[in-house]
């Protein structure tokens, strides 16, 4: 009876465990995979929109061009408990625009079917993915200095969302 109970808790440890792996590569993967420069290919998107995958480079789907029509809402700030939560949507809703125009390396476009960073926000993953945080508030920050869509996105490629500080955001902001 306890080497069955024995056998049976590391089986279960070791789905766990491979769970917590595919997971973990979901979150981690890395911008440093993408090779800057290299021309992403087109797919159609929604609404007719053109959306750039790459896979030679392991680029993630975004939008290379700014919408032609209204973009998706964001979810509501307010639905969330957590100032960081709350702030980070916020931020996304006033950077819809270039949200459309970036990827999202926590890779939601294969595990959920995104289109680009901005559809994080415009359902609850953006809310329980750290990545996700991370780049809408470098995309925000560096919208606010006057950074086109472009150069935001060729930053995210090289990673510097990964210095973002979401310890910041921990507490309410204050109205604008």
């Amino acid at each position: 009876m306890l080497r069955k109970s024995l056998t049976t808790a590391a089986i279960f440890g070791l789905l766990l465990a491979g769970l917590g792996a595919g997971s973990l590569h979901a979150q981690n993967s890395s911008a440093q995979s993408a090779a800057p420069g290299t021309a992403p290919a087109q797919t159609q998107g929604p609404r007719g929109t053109s959306v750039a995958t790459n896979h030679k480079a392991d680029i993630p789907a975004y939008h290379p061009e700014a919408p032609k029509g209204p973009l998706p809402e964001t979810l509501d700030p307010e639905q969330f408990l957590d100032a960081e939560t709350r702030n980070v949507y916020t931020l996304a809703a006033k950077e819809k625009e270039f949200l459309y125009q970036q990827p999202c390396y926590c890779r939601c476009d294969k595990e959920v079917g995104h289109k680009s960073l901005l559809d994080c926000f415009t359902d609850y993953h953006g809310a329980h993915c750290v990545l996700c945080k991370k780049e809408a508030v470098f995309t925000y920050t560096e919208s606010q200095q006057g950074k086109t869509a472009a150069q935001i996105r060729q930053e995210i490629m090289d990673g510097k969302w990964k210095d973002v500080d979401l310890t910041k955001y921990d507490d309410r902001l204050p109205a604008k």
